[in-house]
């Protein structure tokens, strides 16, 4: 590999104009790809499998117009006055003119919902006043009856009488006749009687059945009054945009239509904001903070260079790497499901690696300038050495990003596969651009006081002498007490996705957000879908009851505000509800509340008033998210395990030993548990909030932990080879064990330095980006390089490689001769090329002069402490 670089580099030298134009034609391809195909991105993530998942596909099968993605819009008065009519009218307009845009399947006026909901109270209310109204005339037609019957009772009595007497004096034969008319008349009175008690009777039998249907409606009513569309005040509505199609396949343009008609609304007095799900998903891309951190990186490596020129080259070369990068794997958002933070998340990487790989090879082709090597011949070896580093580095980045494939959770893989990417074409500019570059500068790698400084000897070096074993046992205690207690707070790391409160505070989204949470409550901005599938259908005159009793079940449940009917199936076997929670999607009480109404599956089918127990499912955003969080939480571990085990194998391969690998990769772990520390306290505990805008505190990115990890193991490895590579060279060139840690570290102290600042730099410039997303990702992957860098490669590292001594190079005579032999520094071709009129380690990093060395660097790299 590294001979194939040597022959890269020096071509690419020759031929620079081809290779910069070549590039060039690369980022035009890709932007016209981009153009030509890219589709949409989402805010929101998915994974199959879920609850969730299974629920919205049962809802989108059973109850057609429920499985869309749903927009809020926010319409508040500006002097806090309750809406006039005209407002009303033109809010109305509005909304009907969103209506007509294509793939919107409705929406709801927030006025016209009010008014229905009046209308329904009302209608429930006179309905209970006619019912109390039948009930009184059946109790006075009762009295009525009673009374009449009493009467016909009496009358009896006296005809009975009247009977006996002239039966009893001998002259009933004489008025027989008589009294057969009176009875004949009392006779028909009581049948008119009891015909119209029987007819009484039936209009009360029916009242019962009225009653409890009346009351199942009011219990409906009851359970959902605190779902309003209107403020109590008056002065704020939220109305909903429905669209045909779920959030991950909403089309861009949609979006962007509905958003274009609400900025263009001119409502006098009237202030419109809207949710994420309309808001547009890329804003924030790039922005302040971003540039600010490139800039920087541009200042530190003007200090480093001390000249203009070749500060600016790895800028630019970043810059090319990160639009092919980004702009290609965009044109495939039309085929592949991707977020939001994807396409940031490659602008991250491509910026911070490849201004670091591009360093990595200019400083290298700098010194051996400086020490009097030919330019092109300079160009050459620096790509063949530090190139094939670069490349070595690179190429564990690369697998730790693709890893995230392995974990099943496909946007999760998608953004592995994109950072893989724009990490590769970094690694492809750096060895190609970067000399083709260079070649372009000449001379000028070097500032004009430095020119006159070419092939003399270099300044004499202060004697390498060992840290003192005590000041080690210090280091290393202080560097693992630091890290142990910024690691802390990961302790109570809870996952989970921002919602509208973690925007921007002046977002559309965020405004909103607060508009529906101060107006209506913080759980009308992720209110729960909850499903009852029953065995069989349910009559119609049953449906009411079912519902009343299945919302009062779910209303008993704690943090539960309101619950309403939302949909009721074709066959009557499966019904739909809204479930309002106390605090917004984010918070712990919801994600508890998940589970509990969950639990509840199976309901014992009297409880509902069905035949036979009740499957309740949930689904809503809300509900994904926290689906999503413990997925990710699960697999986290075993990303983790999968990590460290890499790691070792890497390391092993390169610096042939077993204690150095399992040192630097326990050093990761630290720094990745400190860095995750920092991040629970920042962004869930709101530790420093006004600092790094943290203005409503939340649970952590539920992706950002696995993402950090695996990015983080990539530069790790980086600093771990630049500096401990170092050491190892001085060590087996005869330098005493500890003496060389010394060696190793200032050889490597500057460039790492260097490196470390940019990508600190970079990453932390997205700390402060427009989108909730990004800002705990750059926090955590600048914070990460900070700990790793700093105090875990050049303070802990050193500190335990002093107190191993010798021992850190022991491997097993065993092992020893199976391992091949991995020239991540390319010894053998400096071997080959060596640089003239200085020693190869003044250039290369080294700590003697390999030329007079009895060891050559390729046969010490193959020498062990051996057992």
């Amino acid at each position: 590999m590294a001979e194939l670089l040597y022959r890269l580099g020096r071509l690419a030298s020759r031929r620079s104009w081809t290779v910069i134009a070549g590039w060039i034609v690369t980022l035009a391809l890709a932007a016209g790809a981009f153009l030509a195909f890219g589709g949409t991105l989402t805010t929101t993530m998915s994974i199959p499998g879920t609850e969730t998942e299974r629920v919205t596909e049962q809802l989108t099968d059973e109850l057609d117009g429920l499985g869309g993605a749903t927009g809020t819009v926010v319409f508040r008065t500006e002097d806090g006055s309750a809406f006039t009519s005209s407002q009303e009218e033109q809010i109305g307009e509005l909304l009907d003119g969103i209506a007509e845009i294509d793939r919107v399947d409705d929406v709801v006026n927030p006025f016209a919902a009010a008014s229905e909901r009046a209308e329904q109270e009302q209608q429930l209310a006179d309905g209970a006043a006619q019912l109390d109204e039948a009930e009184q005339q059946v109790a006075d037609g009762t009295a009525q009856l009673d009374a009449a019957e009493a009467q016909l009772d009496a009358g009896q009595a006296q005809l009975d009488g009247a009977v006996a007497q002239a039966r009893a004096d001998g002259t009933y034969a004489f008025a027989e006749a008589q009294f057969a008319a009176q009875q004949a008349e009392l006779d028909a009175n009581r049948a008119q009687l009891d015909a119209q008690r029987a007819e009484l009777e039936a209009g009360a039998a029916e009242l019962p059945d009225q009653r409890s249907r009346l009351e199942d409606g009011q219990r409906l009513v009851d359970a959902a009054s605190e779902i309003r569309t209107v403020s109590a005040d008056g002065a704020t509505a939220a109305g909903a945009v429905l669209f045909e199609d779920e959030l991950f396949s909403l089309p861009a343009e949609t979006k962007a239509a509905v958003a274009d008609e609400l900025d263009g609304a001119d409502i006098d007095g009237v202030a419109i904001d809207y949710s994420s799900e309309i808001a547009s998903s890329i804003d924030g891309l790039v922005g302040p903070g971003e540039i600010a951190g490139v800039a920087l990186a541009l200042l530190v490596l003007i200090l480093m260079f001390r000249a203009l020129l070749p500060a600016v080259m790895p800028i630019v070369s970043s810059i090319i790497g990160v639009g092919i990068g980004v702009a290609g794997s965009l044109a495939f958002s039309g085929v592949v499901d991707m977020t939001s933070v994807t396409p940031v998340l490659g602008v991250m990487l491509g910026l911070a690696v490849g201004i670091d790989y591009a360093l990595f090879i200019m400083n290298r082709h700098r010194r051996q300038v400086l020490a009097g090597m030919e330019i092109r011949e300079s160009i050459a070896l620096a790509n063949g050495t530090s190139g094939n580093a670069v490349v070595f580095a690179g190429s564990t980045v690369l697998v730790a990003l693709l890893a995230l494939n392995v974990t099943g959770i496909p946007f999760l893989g998608v953004m592995g596969t994109v950072g893989a990417v724009c990490v590769l074409i970094a690694v492809l500019l750096a060895v190609s651009f970067t000399p083709a570059v260079l070649g372009l500068i000449g001379i000028r790698i070097v500032n004009r006081r430095a020119r006159a400084q070419i092939g003399h000897e270099s300044h004499a070096r202060p004697e390498l002498k060992p840290m003192g074993t005590g000041r080690a046992l210090l280091r290393a205690a202080l560097a693992i007490i630091v890290l142990l207690v910024v690691a802390i707070p990961a302790l109570s790391m809870r996952l989970g996705l921002p919602d509208g409160s973690s925007e921007a505070t002046d977002s559309t989204q965020y405004q909103a957000y607060t508009a529906v949470a101060d107006a209506f409550g913080a759980g009308q901005n992720g209110p729960l879908l909850v499903t009852a599938a029953l065995p069989d259908g349910l009559a119609e005159d049953e449906v009411t009851a079912t519902q009343a009793n299945l919302a009062d079940l779910l209303l008993e449940q704690e943090d539960v505000v309101a619950v309403a009917p939302v949909g009721v199936s074709d066959d009557r076997d499966f019904l739909a509800f809204q479930v309002v929670p106390v605090d917004g999607p984010s918070s712990a009480s919801t994600e508890q509340l998940v589970h509990d109404l969950r639990d509840l599956s199976p309901v014992p089918g009297e409880a509902a008033g069905a035949d036979g127990d009740v499957d309740l499912g949930v689904a809503g955003q809300a509900s994904g998210n926290i689906d999503i969080s413990e997925k990710l939480a699960g697999v986290l571990p075993v990303y983790l395990a999968l990590v460290v085990g890499l790691s070792l194998i890497i390391l092993v391969l390169v610096f042939r030993s077993i204690l150095v690998p399992l040192v630097a990769t326990a050093g990761f772990v630290l720094s990745l548990f400190a860095a995750f520390g920092a991040i629970v306290a920042i962004f869930q505990w709101g530790w420093l909030g006004t600092v790094f805008g943290v203005h409503d505190p939340g649970p952590v990115l539920n992706f950002a932990p696995i993402l950090i990890m695996g990015v983080l193991f990539g530069l790790a490895m980086d600093y771990q080879l630049f500096l401990v590579s170092g050491m190892r060279e001085a060590y087996v060139h005869g330098v005493p064990a500890r003496t060389a840690v010394v060696a190793g570290l200032r050889n490597g102290r500057v460039v790492v330095t260097a490196a470390a600042i940019i990508m600190t730099a970079v990453f932390g410039g997205f700390v402060f980006s427009h989108l909730a997303m990004v800002r705990p990702l750059g926090f955590g992957l600048a914070i990460g390089v900070l700990f790793d860098a700093f105090i875990v490669r050049m303070l802990l590292i050193p500190a335990v490689m002093h107190l191993l001594g010798r021992s850190a190079w022991w491997l097993p005579n065993w092992l020893d001769r199976i391992l091949p032999n991995v020239d991540v520094e390319g010894a053998a071709l400096e071997r080959s090329h060596p640089v003239h009129g200085a020693s190869a380690a003044a250039v290369g990093g080294g700590s003697g002069d390999a030329a007079g060395d009895e060891i050559t660097r390729e046969d010490a790299a193959r020498a062990p402490i051996r057992s």
